[in-house]
C-alpha cells in the first residue's frame, strides 16, 4: 500500500478525554493513542464516533505536558470490539505542533 501520509507518525502512549461540541450533553471518554504526528493522531476506543464530527481534546504528551486541541474524525476501522480512529487537527497552534516535531527529530536520532 502507498503511504500517503503528509508527516511521519510516531507511537505515542497516553491518554486522551475528548467531549463532542454539537451541544449535546459532553461525555468525556478515555481513548489510547496509537500514533501521533503535527497533524493528526490515531487512537482506539471502544465507544462509537461519528466521522466529520469534531471533538475538543486534551492530549497528554511524553513531557507530562496537556495540549488542548479540536479533532475532527476522517476515520473509522473496527477491529475486534474497539474502533480505530484516524483525526486531524482543527486550528492546533503552531507551536504545539513544533513540540511533536521536536520528538519526532529526537525519537528518529535513537
Amino acid at each position: 500500500m502507498e503511504e500517503r501520509r503528509k508527516n511521519k507518525r510516531i507511537a505515542l502512549e497516553s491518554k486522551l478525554l475528548i467531549k463532542r461540541l454539537d451541544g449535546e450533553a459532553h461525555n468525556e471518554i478515555d481513548i489510547n493513542i496509537v500514533d501521533v504526528s503535527r497533524t493528526g493522531v490515531g487512537f482506539t476506543s471502544r465507544q462509537a464516533l461519528q466521522i466529520g464530527e469534531i471533538y475538543e481534546s486534551y492530549l497528554t504528551i511524553w513531557t507530562k505536558e496537556v495540549l488542548h486541541a479540536f479533532l475532527q474524525i476522517v476515520r473509522i476501522e473496527l477491529k475486534g470490539q474497539d474502533y480505530v480512529y484516524g483525526a486531524i487537527f482543527i486550528g492546533m497552534p503552531e507551536m504545539d505542533a513544533s513540540r511533536i516535531a521536536v520528538y519526532q527529530a529526537v525519537n528518529d536520532q535513537e
